[in-house]
């Protein structure tokens, strides 16, 4: 069982089978992980105690998913996306969420171009393999549902004409806590867009320090380069990382635990809307990737109990009786896994 933050997915047992010698195939898995993880390595020189939101970066690379990243202002939600977009040979783009932001300008527009007489489509930040989009929740809910079809269909129409995005394709966006002044809540279809939703807490005692001594001996966040931060991985590698990760087998056992769990969900007195199959869908892709970066062969429930709380946490609604108890989601779905039977 993982705690209720959405740090780094809690490591099942350590894999049991024979000791054979690796097939080639499994030389090129173990050299993809070794590569991920130095990607997780070069994250660290700028970005100090985020190892699970880095992972869960990882995971969605994996996973052709999204990230919604939460936090209070100031706990390096900018930084790791930047840091984590420096380490992948991967085009990067970032988009200021604002209040006067129209959708044109995340998709792009049709201008007209003087020179030709005619309208010509300008493609707006979107097409990138990483969109960073910062402070999501700060505009408008018709700026930020221009992110729907990009998200989901991985393409952006205009002018009856559709434009696909570049492979792979990531939006990465952030966000403050929704009582924090200024800020829209995200429409509840936007947020099922997102894969993960990772929550970045304020550091401890040791991290914090940590972080002012990187400061007291020159460390400028905005000067990755001089960190030593260096890009380790590119297109390639993932998508033969991605392929690998989708190839991990998953027993009926853990599937019907996977059912049983959603289920449990929209059963629970205290949530108004538990997940949908999209969730479960995303719950197994996400429990998969996990699966294959710890070298597993098959998904445990373990694998899909570390994955849980990021991937289902933003897709359930609580009562309002439980809100005004104080009941927070990822309680009621700790709760939920408690319950529910555990295959052998």
């Amino acid at each position: 069982m993982t705690d209720t933050t959405p740090a780094e997915p809690t490591d099942p047992a350590e894999p049991t089978g024979s000791a054979a010698a690796p097939t080639q195939a499994q030389r090129t898995d173990e050299e993809l992980r070794a590569a991920l993880n130095r990607v997780r390595t070069e994250v660290g020189k700028a970005v100090v105690a985020q190892d699970g939101a880095v992972t869960g970066l990882i995971i969605a690379l994996l996973t052709r998913g999204h990230v919604l990243l939460e936090g209070v202002p100031g706990v390096a939600k900018t930084l790791l996306v930047r840091t984590l977009s420096r380490t992948l040979h991967l085009e990067t783009r970032r988009l200021q969420f604002t209040p006067d932001l129209m959708p044109g300008d995340v998709t792009g527009s049709l201008a007209f171009d003087p020179r030709t007489g005619e309208f010509d489509f300008r493609e707006g930040p979107v097409f990138t393999n990483i969109l960073l989009a910062d402070e999501i929740n700060r505009t408008p809910p018709k700026t930020q549902s221009a992110l729907l079809e990009a998200m989901e269909e991985r393409q952006v129409s205009a002018d009856g004409t559709t434009r696909p995005l570049p492979e792979p394709f990531l939006v990465a966006a952030t966000q403050n806590p929704i009582e924090y002044e200024g800020t829209y809540s995200l429409p509840e279809a936007q947020l099922d867009r997102f894969l993960l939703k990772l929550v970045l807490e304020v550091p401890e005692r040791d991290a914090e320090f940590a972080i002012l001594r990187r400061h007291a001996d020159g460390f400028d966040p905005h000067d990755l380069a001089a960190a030593g931060v260096e890009p380790v991985l590119g297109a390639a590698e993932l998508d033969a990382a991605r392929r690998a990760a989708a190839s991990v087998r998953v027993s009926d056992d853990v599937l019907a635990y996977l059912v049983d769990l959603a289920r449990a969900s929209r059963r629970s007195p205290s949530l108004r809307l538990g997940v949908s199959p999209r969730a479960t869908t995303g719950l197994l892709a996400a429990a998969k990737a996990w699966a294959w970066l710890t070298a597993y062969e098959s998904v445990t429930p373990d694998h899909i109990q570390a994955m849980l709380l990021p991937v289902w946490r933003h897709r359930v609604q609580l009562r309002p009786e439980a809100e005004l108890e104080g009941v927070s989601v990822d309680a009621v779905l700790q709760a939920i896994m408690q319950q529910v039977q555990v295959p052998l």
